[in-house]
């Protein structure tokens, strides 16, 4: 496509209107903007948060942001408009990037790509496969579960361009758990014990290739719940001090 590629800010709210941080948040595969609501909740009704801009956008094909049979929905595109998007924020305070599920991975090639000057990355919920795990046979089994699952709650997402091609371009790269165990940005993985989606027994593995990245674990399972929202919360507050 021609034109600039952006995403829809779906959300954008500093309560003091003078930011002295910014959180930008992506979400992840047939889903939009809205997975942050209950963490959202949790973060702006903190007393602690005033002083905090709260950005979530929604990528293309999700939400309200550009859908179209001419994209490709792969992490060329998804890069691209993150970053004009980001760009267009005009942003003057520290940032912090969030992303969850597929949004980590993007999160991740973006902190590769583009070396954005980011005071810390935060990834809940980060599917964290190795690549013999990818190219194994089960796993095309497994994206089979995962897809009868999200027909469950998007019964129409599956006929959708833009889920079956981030299945395919993002989701299913090989080359996923090499950019999480190379990122040079300091970075926070949250994750739910009781997710059964995001490979956790490599976690320990990444921790120890790459002393940028610490995890911290909660009771839930893969959505943004609650106590993955009072985590985020804490690792928010360190920053602002």
């Amino acid at each position: 496509m021609n034109s600039k590629l952006e995403l829809y800010k779906a959300h954008d709210f500093c309560k003091s209107g003078t930011p002295k941080l910014t959180v930008v948040m992506i979400h992840g595969i047939a889903s939009d903007s809205s997975s942050y609501d209950t963490a959202l909740e949790v973060l702006e009704n903190a007393g602690s948060m005033v002083d905090v801009r709260f950005v979530a956008f929604d990528l293309l094909g999700a939400g309200k942001s550009l859908a179209s049979d001419e994209l490709e929905y792969n992490y060329d595109e998804q890069l691209e408009a993150l970053r004009n998007s980001i760009e267009a924020l005009n942003i003057t305070t520290p940032l912090i990037l969030v992303g969850h599920s597929m949004g980590t991975m993007i999160l991740s090639r973006f902190a590769d790509k583009y070396k954005p000057e980011v005071k810390k990355l935060v990834l809940i919920s980060s599917p964290i496969y190795r690549k013999e795990e990818v190219m194994h046979p089960a796993f095309a089994q497994a994206m089979e579960g995962f897809k009868q699952a999200v027909a469950q709650k998007h019964p129409a997402a599956l006929e959708t361009k833009c889920f079956n091609n981030e299945i395919k371009n993002i989701v299913m790269d090989v080359d996923n758990y090499d950019y999480f165990a190379k990122l040079s940005v300091p970075t926070v993985i949250i994750f739910g014990e009781k997710d059964q989606i995001i490979a956790a027994h490599n976690i320990p593995g990444i921790l120890e290739k790459n002393s940028n990245i610490t995890a911290i674990s909660t009771p839930s399972g893969h959505s943004v719940t609650t106590d993955k929202a009072e985590k985020l919360l804490n690792i928010i507050e360190r920053e602002l001090q």
